[in-house]
């Protein structure tokens, strides 16, 4: 039974649904069949609009689909949504009955561009913190494309498919019986490989279309984009901020105990303070866009060209793109990523159970992926490429202690090993000796760090060998109307706090120097 809080924020929630939803059970003898009951049953009774059905068809295990209005929208569970993926079983409701957060209208028309009949598999763990946002993203895409299919596959009800698709980690996203995506993604990284797998129906396409022209166009929807945004918006300044998410890095943050007041907070929690903050004010949010081309124009204004055809110009740009994960760049590393290939040890890790597995990077994030990863694996060996690990003292205390983990350090990896269906080993280069070793294992965790995403503007802003943007102390580039702000900075430490305050200055920056450049008035200058 859920809990009566639950309950209770479930009735506020579907209070206005407007449509009739229907949680339509397949008929099971499943041992579990009775829970996935209750749940649907605790959850439809927060809601006259709300209804289960058993339907005729009979199933091995427990599943369900969302009907509206009598007709199915496309999205199916295979499995009890609890755990992280019971928020996915309330936003597909919701999503169902056009409420909550909805794809804008220049999205929708991207989605539909897809050709239909595909029926998109998502398989993941209810203890996967990544899983959601996959199995959400793509939730939403059948219901705007409205001949896609989805369904979410609880792993545990579905052993043999494991094995036979060779699935090593989660979320994995498969077509048929072909891979499309395996780990964390957003909706445009899903929507890209989508379009690259299934073509594009051109009656469909749409012309480009242009935004229009602003005075302020943020780059990167993180702290630092958000607080540029905002404080721009406040001087009366028409602004527009273009994302692939929201959140930015911090949506894959876990727990945040430093941002000053905040005692406390996740980062899907921030994630969604920072949108709902965005939006109380009148910002022009273009979400889940990727930019391809910047120019400056003759006229010193910007012009910037979106994946999706779409363009707008600007009079001040600031850069806030943040940093991604960090790859090794080797030989094996893309081949086997969901294969053995993993970046995520909360999300990943219980697939290693009694295995052998490395971790790559001696650094905080490495040295915690090891600790948690000794609760698992039988063996866990830790690589640093310097000659000692790089971490807090406090977290190396706590990993000698672990009698299931080695450290090897001055370590090159040089390649990642396979037999075409998942990883068997990797090698490394003993960098004192010049030596090269091979470690048997079952899979590489990759914890080596973040690259700053400057690559849009590397060709009109300095950066330094890091490719870090070089800014000075009011975040000005070398580039007249071009700012920058954050992680994808020279600014050191990369913390949540110093880049709000760093969007936050450049965003005050760009005005000051807009007031400077403005025409003055007769009264003005007498």
């Amino acid at each position: 039974m859920l809990d009566s809080n639950i309950l209770e924020q479930l009735k506020s929630y579907f209070r206005d649904l407007g449509h009739n939803i229907d949680l339509v059970v397949r008929t099971s003898e499943h041992n579990q069949q009775k829970e996935l009951l209750d749940m649907l049953q605790s959850v439809a009774a927060t809601s006259d609009s709300l209804n289960v059905k058993i339907s005729d068809i009979v199933s091995d295990v427990p599943s369900f689909s969302v009907h509206r209005d009598g007709k199915a929208t496309g999205i199916h569970f295979v499995g009890i949504p609890g755990g992280h993926e019971f928020t996915s079983l309330i936003l597909a409701i919701l999503n169902s009955a056009g409420k909550g957060k909805q794809p804008d209208a220049g999205l929708v028309n991207r989605i539909k561009q897809l050709k239909g009949g595909a029926h998109i598999k998502t398989y993941i763990s209810l203890t996967c913190e990544n899983c959601p946002d996959v199995v959400q993203a793509l939730n939403q895409l059948a219901l705007a494309h409205g001949s896609i299919e989805h369904t979410m596959i609880d792993g545990q009800f579905a052993q043999d498919e494991l094995a036979r698709l060779n699935v090593q980690g989660v979320p994995s996203v498969i077509i048929g019986d072909d891979l499309l995506h395996s780990g964390r993604a957003t909706l445009l990284d899903l929507l890209s490989k989508l379009e690259a797998k299934l073509g594009k129906d051109m009656a469909a396409s749409i012309k480009p279309v242009d935004l229009g022209h602003f005075d302020v166009a943020v780059l990167g929807g993180g702290p630092a984009g958000a607080s540029s945004a905002i404080y721009s918006v406040r001087k009366g300044l028409r602004t527009a901020i273009v994302a692939e998410k929201l959140g930015g890095q911090v949506q894959e943050t876990k727990g945040i105990e430093n941002l000053i007041s905040v005692i406390y907070t996740e980062g899907p929690q921030l994630t969604a303070n920072l949108d709902q903050h965005l939006r109380s004010y009148p910002v022009e949010v273009f979400e889940h866009r990727r930019v391809q081309v910047i120019k400056v124009l003759e006229n010193g204004r910007k012009h910037v060209e979106l994946d999706s055809g779409e363009h707008l110009t600007t009079d001040a740009l600031i850069v806030a793109t943040g940093a991604k994960w960090r790859e090794l760049g080797v030989p094996g590393e893309k081949e086997y990523i969901g294969r053995g290939v993993a970046f995520c040890p909360h999300c990943d890790g219980p697939h290693y159970k009694n295995k052998k597995v490395s971790v790559v990077g001696g650094g905080n994030s490495g040295v915690e992926a090891a600790i948690d990863l000794a609760g698992i694996a039988s063996e866990v060996v830790l690589f640093e490429f310097v000659e000692s690990l790089k971490a807090d003292d406090v977290l190396i205390k706590k990993l000698k202690t672990l009698p299931n983990v080695k450290v090897i350090t001055n370590a090159k990896t040089t390649a990642v090993l396979g037999n075409g269906e998942k990883v068997t080993a990797m090698t490394y280069e003993d960098r004192a000796t010049g030596s090269l070793h091979q470690v048997d294992l079952d899979g590489v965790f990759v914890q080596i760090g973040l690259s700053p995403n400057s690559g849009l503007v590397k060709h009109f802003v300095e950066t330094n060998k890091f490719g870090e943007i070089i800014v000075d102390e009011k975040g000005r580039t070398n580039a007249t109307g071009v700012y920058a702000a954050g992680d994808v900075t020279t600014v050191p430490y990369k913390q949540i706090v110093i880049a709000m305050g760093e969007g936050a200055k450049v965003a005050l920056t760009a005005f000051e120097d807009r007031m400077r450049s403005a025409p003055q008035s007769t009264a003005a200058s007498a």
